[in-house]
């Protein structure tokens, strides 16, 4: 053998020992479709625990967030515009920005929230909740703290 073959003889069988060792071998790769299946909406329904948490709301304007008198006058509808306006004011809303709602037969109400305040560990804020029925005007103010369980309760209030 001549020195160029002894010479090229290693390289090709390094060439060859590369394509073995992958052992695979190159072939031009057919397109892949793929069909992407289309998004479906599908409606909401209530967990559990959300079912929960709207009872506990729906109670929680009879544990002190509203006048007495106007409680016992405030229909199913009222309570619960009156209910969910309460929770949403406490939870999201800015100090001094009213919270509307109207029930049922011209009944209506707004709820104003003051700046969280830390006490005792929890978040509380000063709320003052109108409620309007037939012309009279039933306002109660206290102070609400959100428990560690997420639920508002009063822990003082005046009429």
């Amino acid at each position: 053998m001549n020195r160029s073959t002894l010479f090229a003889l290693p390289l090709f069988a390094l060439a060859l020992a590369g394509c073995t060792s992958a052992g695979t071998t190159q072939m031009a790769a057919a397109p892949v479709v793929v069909q992407q299946q289309p998004v479906v909406a599908q409606p909401m329904v209530a967990t559990s625990a959300q079912t929960v948490q709207t009872a506990r709301l729906t109670t929680s304007i009879a544990n002190g967030f509203v006048d007495a008198s106007a409680l016992n006058q405030m229909t199913a509808k009222d309570s619960n515009e009156a209910n969910s306006a309460q929770f949403y004011a406490l939870q999201f809303g800015r100090p001094g920005a009213p919270r509307q709602w109207a029930g049922d037969k011209g009944t209506t109400g707004s709820v104003a929230v003051g700046p969280y305040v830390r006490v005792n560990n929890l978040d509380c804020r000063d709320f003052t909740h109108t409620v309007k029925i037939g012309g009279t005007d039933f306002v109660k103010k206290g102070t609400a703290c959100r428990e560690q369980n997420g639920n508002w309760n009063v822990v003082q209030g005046a009429a």
